[in-house]
């Protein structure tokens, strides 16, 4: 007779009831049954898969009813908390997890989508090998054994003939990125992209030099004014934050957005301002000017909190409303408003720093305004506070040697060029055109995970031929996206549904992303996929943990808390009494909130902001806009077919009378051509966007066919987009390209 362990349910009544758990039950078998519900005893429980089990062996199962298992989503990097419903060892349902702050018992629609995901037709199972030309799509099934040894093989050869630095890595913000920067480190590489020069390096950046920290968390619950610069919530759904805007819009906020395209976020906002692209700069400029010259700003916080504020002050007379208004389009007098009306409502007021604002060279500039804005009006401790962050020490963490030093230089120009750029941020971009350049030395490799250069960097045409340099290219993914089609090695990960990953601290909780579901087919983990390939490289020794939950139990130790624990509750909370906000401890050369920049004066860069008069399309051309949608995030849920049978085939926006005056009409199928390349897609003529501007929505166009949803559907604007880098924060310029368009 099998032995057996006792477990204690949470009765309805309060008490608790002693079950027990046959120790020959697998975790693969707890995975099948994970649908299972306690009956009586746990219905609205969190029932991990083990637990089910042992309910059902010790006959306690209501059939009627199913279990929900607590985990994490991945479809964008928000990470929300969500409960998963499974039936009959398969998902049915995703809801919002309530005890998550993110999510708060929500999800946006690409969350709720999430089990498609997983159950994509197109997803990859197995370990596939390239047989034909890269860009065929010729691949053949492997073994895990077979790939990993390929990988590192090519890996190990391009280290002995090159050199550690001649290997490329790069991936997307995740919870296992921890562990990809480990590979990367003991392999001695220091080449390391991210997608963050393509989206927010401008923010950071002048985030750190300004506040010492890379993004401040925001508070809506006591606001009154919110200026939105480019920050389109109500689409580029950041669930928490976009539920935070939309009860503080119900409460009456006044919200004034700042963007070329009339968005949704525009269409909830009080006051909409079609500035013109490129101008975000000078319009803050002037709101800084009033509030200084007319003394509206706090003196109580800028006596304490900030230093240099007689040298900004200096720098302003120049910027009047009036000087403003002949550049952005916005008349003079709403500039003048907005700027009192905003230093009237503080200290609860907000100019959000956005990620992107206007996209141009300017544009860390324009986020060194914005922070100094609100330094000026005494924000800090009621709509900004310290982000919480991954505390050190607060976890454990498998023990490890010291990394290889480095010595070679980088190929994005960090910090040789980019002084002010973290290494573990880099530019992106650069590290492309430094591979077509070949300078200051070939790139020989490039292992991939969890990202889609082919898409999201500019100037597809570019990255296709840097692809083409490459000895060898590995990608880890889930399905056969634009770049694994390119590869010649493509490891499938198991998705997130299906995989651990290490914990994830948001605010004074650790919480866990948990398989609820059985892999299919051989997909891994990347924790495991790591371990293995550094195993293979030598690297054993920077991978000391046993399995994904030797990891997860590692991190616990100092908790003195169970893994199984956590897996039923789906979090643990964190000792410390939380951030303490009186004191704000602000890491820059001052200690305090630098509205004159030391560190930018030292480096020979405006340590107060300056005009910086961005460029304008020719006679004929339109500046290129892009942005996101609700449907999508980036470029990694076109296939998805529950959000594509939700969305329109995207077209290009106009403004209807432009569209006019070139004799254009909706659904018109048109050329749309840059120095970068040309698209063809159909138009959407509309009023809700400039008459210089167009717009197309990212994430479509894809080359792979392995997307059989996604391929063939939109146009892809990574084919127009010219690559402009912003010189002090490698910030991605995507709306400095301009475009025609003409009737096919």
């Amino acid at each position: 007779m099998p032995s057996m362990r006792g477990v204690f349910l949470p009765r309805m009544d309060g008490n608790y009831l002693e079950i027990v758990m046959p120790s020959t039950i697998s975790r693969r078998d707890f995975l099948k049954v994970g649908g299972a519900t306690v009956g009586a005893v746990l219905i609205g429980q969190f029932i991990p898969p083990q637990v089910a089990e042992a309910a059902r062996v010790n006959g306690l199962l209501d059939a009627t009813n199913s279990g929900y298992i607590p985990s994490m989503c991945e479809m964008c990097v928000w990470r929300c908390g969500l409960l998963a419903k499974v039936d009959g060892g398969r998902v049915v349902k995703l809801e919002g997890n309530p005890e998550h702050p993110h999510s708060n018992g929500k999800l946006c629609p690409r969350g709720q989508s999430g089990l498609m995901n997983t159950y994509d037709p197109d997803r990859v199972l197995t370990p596939l090998i390239r047989v034909g030309k890269r860009g065929e799509g010729l691949f053949r099934k492997a073994a895990w054994e077979e790939a990993l040894d390929l990988v590192a093989q090519n890996m190990l050869d391009i280290q002995q003939k090159y050199g550690p630095e001649a290997m490329l890595f790069s991936t997307t913000h995740c919870l296992s990125q921890f562990q990809f920067e480990n590979l990367l480190n003991a392999y001695g590489s220091p080449n390391y992209g991210t997608q963050r020069s393509l989206c927010f390096n401008a923010m950071i950046v002048a985030n750190l030099v300004t506040y010492g920290m890379e993004e401040p968390a925001r508070k809506y619950d006591d606001l009154k004014y919110i200026i939105l610069t480019g920050r389109n919530l109500m689409e580029a759904i950041s669930t928490s934050e976009t539920s935070a805007l939309s009860q503080a819009i119900d409460r009456g906020v006044k919200v004034v957005t700042l963007d070329p395209r009339f968005t949704k976020t525009a269409a909830k906002s009080s006051e909409w301002l079609a500035i013109r692209p490129g101008t975000d700069l000078a319009f803050h400029l002037a709101l800084i000017n009033v509030i200084i010259s007319e003394r509206l700003y706090s003196f109580r916080s800028v006596n304490n909190n900030t230093s240099g504020f007689d040298k900004l002050a200096s720098a302003m007379p120049q910027y009047t409303p009036e000087w403003a208004a002949a550049i952005t389009d916005i008349p003079a007098d709403n500039i003048r408003r907005i700027a009192r009306e905003f230093a009237h409502a503080a200290p609860y007021a907000l100019a959000h720093n956005g990620w992107r604002t206007s996209n141009f060279v300017n544009s860390f500039q324009t986020e060194r305004a914005i922070a100094i804005l609100n330094a000026l009006v005494g924000n800090w401790g009621v709509a900004m506070f310290p982000a919480s962050g991954e505390e050190s020490g607060v976890l454990g963490a498998p023990p490890q040697p010291a990394y290889p030093r480095v010595s070679a230089q980088r190929l994005d120009g960090v910090p040789w060029k980019y002084p002010f750029v973290p290494l573990k941020i880099g530019v992106f971009q650069e590290m492309r055109e430094a591979v077509l350049s070949g300078t200051p030395y070939q790139a020989h490799g490039w292992f991939i995970s969890r990202q889609n250069p082919a898409m999201s960097l500019p100037d597809r045409g570019r990255t296709l031929e840097a692809f083409g340099k490459m000895d060898f290219i590995a990608t880890i993914d889930i399905l056969m996206n634009d770049t694994a089609w390119f590869s010649d090695v493509v490891l499938p990960e198991a998705s997130y549904l299906e995989r651990y990953d290490p914990l994830n601290i948001v605010g004074s909780k650790a919480f866990i992303r948990q398989p609820v579901i059985e892999a299919q087919g051989e997909g891994k983990s990347s924790l495991w996929i790591y371990k293995e390939l550094g195993t293979r490289l030598g690297l054993g020794d920077f991978f000391q943990y046993a399995d994904e939950e030797d990891y997860l139990k590692q991190q616990l130790a100092p908790l003195g808390v169970s893994l199984d624990q956590v897996r039923q509750k789906g979090y643990v909370e964190l000792p410390g009494e939380g951030p303490d906000f009186s004191e704000p401890a602000w890491n820059t050369p001052s200690s305090k909130i630098e509205l004159f920049s030391t560190t930018l004066d030292q480096g020979g860069f405006a340590a107060v902001p300056q005009w910086e008069e961005p460029p304008a399309p020719p006679a004929g051309q339109f500046y290129l806009l892009t942005g996101k949608v609700a449907q999508s995030t980036q470029f990694g849920t076109q296939n998805n077919q529950l959000l594509h049978k939700y969305s329109d085939e995207p077209r290009l926006w106009m403004n209807v009378k432009t569209a006019q005056t070139l004799g254009l009409a909706d659904y018109d199928l048109v050329e749309v051509a840059s120095s970068a390349g040309s698209i063809h897609i159909k138009l959407e003529a509309t009023q809700a966007i400039r008459p210089d501007c167009v717009y197309l929505t990212p994430g479509y166009g894809h080359l792979s066919k392995g997307l059989t949803t996604a391929y063939g559907i939109g146009a892809s604007d990574s084919d127009l987009h010219v690559t402009y880098t912003d010189p002090i924060s490698g910030g991605q310029a995507l709306s400095q390209t301009f475009v025609t368009v003409k009737k096919i």
